[in-house]
């Protein structure tokens, strides 16, 4: 009775969605109706003299301008190509298993088999139309068959975005394509997801019904025409024909959208329902696993993956990665205890005959849409194995950061310390060398003394206050003399001792703080360079990070500062919860520097990400953004706490022995004596917001760390 009441919900409201089709059909006939009246009322003598044969000629006329538009509209609702998933086809050939396990549950459900079965680097499973003629011919076994392969990944996901899928024979309608999720495969067990997929394999059954899909083909056919009438590429005059094309689509949308929705909770009810008779016990077991594959995912991609993305890498086994990490998971966390026992049990990824090459396009595929990026892999866009991601990316990720933060370092006119020793790895001398010792000192803020009236710190010497030693102001002190004060974001959240955000994010915007107090006369170049980018008054960047610290305390600018810049600098450091205005400073030099960067390789992404691309041009897909950006864009604070703690980890690696590692949860770490160091973050936060070292220098001492020695960079 369930299923009976769902499916004549979703009936009633796909004939409402029709009969708005068809109202808007009969007004586009109704002056051509009216034309036939006049002209058969003037051929009968009913209709005759007076205004009459003129009245005829202008209905006529009017009649044709409607008929035309309406078929300029129906013409572009039936071309316009309707947005699909971007997914990874899998041939029946390469999972015959999997295909007959879906087809066994069709029909034990009563519904028709689901035409095609594709993958998404997603936690989700649904079904999806793919029938209509833009889509493509199917695919033939030789491209879809690669898929297995290293060399048909690019194919397969190329097949996957254009929405090839295997139709029916001529006349038959043809059964939608099943998308599932890729980490369920790879985590949960066989019998686990064939109860996830009962219900999303039941909706098979309502979306047959010709009712139900002509009113889903209109929508999707509106809804496409609004993407065409919106795209940029169009010229002057196609944009004001197209305007009148896409606010008529926009007002059929309208009207049909509560019953669009309404059909589709009754469509879902109606599968729900039918998929209660198969594995009802065991479907609630597996949305268990559903939400913690979930939470795998998401952590695997923030901590793992992102790091390796924005290095060039690509981890070619995300899916193998959930695993590990869950288990990891498991181990860690005892109310998951009992997940662990089940891993005995045949996972689902047997059911394809390569897991291996559909977990690695799988896993491009997922590099593509959550960050951006080549559909093939060259060399500046690589895969990595997991086995050698401490080597290629968290070394490599850790000297990039280090050297990016002292060419900072450098256009800003800091001085190099004077270094007692010479690189750990060749024992040769190089004085002026990068060295951890001139990142501490430079940040390190010192009692606080009064200069022009306001309450400062002198600071170590530094390039900002001249070569033999400057003082700067560094924010206001509390009343009650300590340290200076943070802000009220400045506090970070920390999972096992280390910071939730340290992984990063999809993308970087240019910040701006507030340049060093230094006269123009001794500003170097490159430091002339960093302040007219960002700092210079009406920059987006700086109203960029005014934004992200948004959170934070708002500061008081003093009155008393010796210069604008000064003022600035103070304003912005407190605004990010730094210890001083030359922590501002550097963070603004390392916003703008990570920015320049990011736009030189084309990768720069808009906080919220981008629409997909629509229309047939696929062309937009070959040089995309991403589609769904993990994070919103690094803060200047954030910035400067990842490239320090990149230093001290070089310098651990150089002169104490430690070693780049793999956190499954936590991402890239650094292991002492074959042990992660979980207390490194609190250390490096402190000499970030508070400008106070000693911590830091304590676990650097106690580790046996040389902050004075040169470290090597890339």
């Amino acid at each position: 009775m369930g299923v009976e009441l769902g499916a004549q919900a979703a009936r009633s409201r796909a004939l409402a969605v029709l009969r708005i089709r068809s109202r808007a059909l009969a007004v586009a006939l109704l002056p051509a109706a009216v034309a036939v009246v006049l002209f058969a009322g003037g051929a009968t003598g009913h209709i005759t003299g007076g205004v009459w044969p003129v009245t005829r000629w202008v209905v006529v006329v009017a009649a044709a301008v409607v008929l035309c538009c309406a078929a300029g509209i129906a013409l572009v609702v039936a071309r316009a190509r309707p947005a699909t998933s971007p997914t990874v086809p899998i041939a029946e050939e390469s999972a015959p298993d999997l295909y007959r396990m879906v087809r066994d549950l069709a029909d034990r459900l009563d519904v028709p088999a689901p035409s095609a079965i594709a993958l998404t680097p997603d936690c989700d499973s649904w079904l999806e139309d793919r029938t209509h003629r833009s889509h493509g011919p199917p695919p033939s076994p030789e491209r879809t068959g690669r898929a297995e392969g290293l060399s048909g990944i690019s194919g397969g996901i190329r097949s996957g975005v254009s929405g090839a899928t295997t139709p029916g024979r001529r006349g038959e309608p043809t059964a939608p394509v099943l998308v599932i999720g890729s980490p369920f495969l790879w985590w949960m067990r066989v019998g686990e997801l064939r109860a996830v997929l009962a219900p999303v394999i039941a909706g098979t059954g309502p979306s047959a019904h010709p009712d139900i899909a002509a009113a889903r083909r209109f929508v999707r056919g509106l809804d496409a025409a609004v993407a065409v009438t919106t795209a940029p590429t169009h010229g002057p005059l196609a944009r004001t024909t197209l305007a009148g094309v896409g606010w008529v689509a926009r007002l059929l949308l309208r009207g049909c959208r509560g019953h669009a929705a309404e059909m589709e909770r009754g469509v879902a009810a109606a599968a729900a329902e039918r998929a209660q008779a198969v594995d009802y016990g065991l479907r609630i077991v597996a949305q268990e696993q559903v939400g913690l594959a979930y939470a795998g995912w998401d952590r695997l991609l923030t901590r793992v993956a992102l790091p390796a993305w924005r290095m060039g890498r690509w981890p070619s086994r995300l899916d193998a990665g959930v695993v590990a990490a869950l288990t990891e998971l498991s181990r860690r966390d005892r109310l998951a205890e009992g997940f662990a026992s089940r891993l005995g049990e045949r996972p689902a990824c047997d059911l394809l005959e390569e897991p291996g090459a559909v977990d690695e396009a799988a896993s491009l595929l997922a590099a593509r849409l959550f960050h951006g990026g080549p559909a093939e892999s060259g060399p500046d866009w690589a895969p990595v194995d997991w086995r050698e991601y401490p080597d290629e990316v968290v070394d490599r990720k850790w000297r990039t950061d280090a050297a990016r933060l002292h060419r900072v370092l450098d256009s800003l006119g800091v001085r190099h310390t004077a270094d007692t020793g010479g690189m750990a790895n060749t024992g040769e001398p190089e004085p002026g060398g990068p060295t951890l010792a001139r990142v501490l000192d430079h940040l390190t803020v010192r009692g606080p003394t009064v200069r022009g009236g306001t309450v400062g710190c002198v600071e170590p010497g530094t390039g900002l206050g001249g070569e033999g030693g400057g003082e700067g102001l560094a924010g206001r002190e509390r009343a009650d003399g300590g340290r200076p004060a943070r802000g009220a974001g400045g506090e970070r959240e920390t999972v096992g001792g280390e910071p939730v955000g340290d992984s990063g994010t999809a993308g970087t915007e240019p910040s701006a703080t507030a340049e060093a107090p230094t006269p123009e006369a001794t500003t170097p170049p490159e430091a002339a360079t960093v302040k007219a980018t960002t700092a210079k008054p009406g920059n987006p960047g700086a109203e960029s990070l005014r934004e992200s610290a948004a959170d934070d305390a708002r500061p008081v600018v003093p009155r008393g500062a010796e210069s604008a810049d000064a003022a600035l600098g103070e304003e912005l450091g407190e605004e990010l919860g730094l210890g001083s205005e030359r922590a501002a400073a550097l963070a603004a030099g390392l916003s703008a520097e990570v920015a320049r960067e990011e736009a030189s390789a084309g990768t720069t992404t808009v906080p919220g990400g981008t629409a997909e691309p629509q229309g047939p041009d696929l062309a937009l897909w070959d040089d995309m953004p991403p589609f769904f950006p993990l994070q919103p864009p690094r803060t200047g604070r954030e910035l400067l706490t990842d490239h320090v703690t990149a230093m001290v980890c070089c310098a651990a690696m150089d002169t104490a022995g430690a070693a780049p590692g793999l956190d499954w949860l936590d991402g890239p770490s650094l292991l002492i004596n074959g042990k992660r160091a979980v207390d490194l973050a609190p250390r490096v936060l402190t000499l970030v917001e508070d400008g106070d070292p000693d911590p830091l220098r304590d676990w650097l001492r106690h580790l046996g760390v040389r902050p004075e020695k040169p470290v090597r960079l890339v």
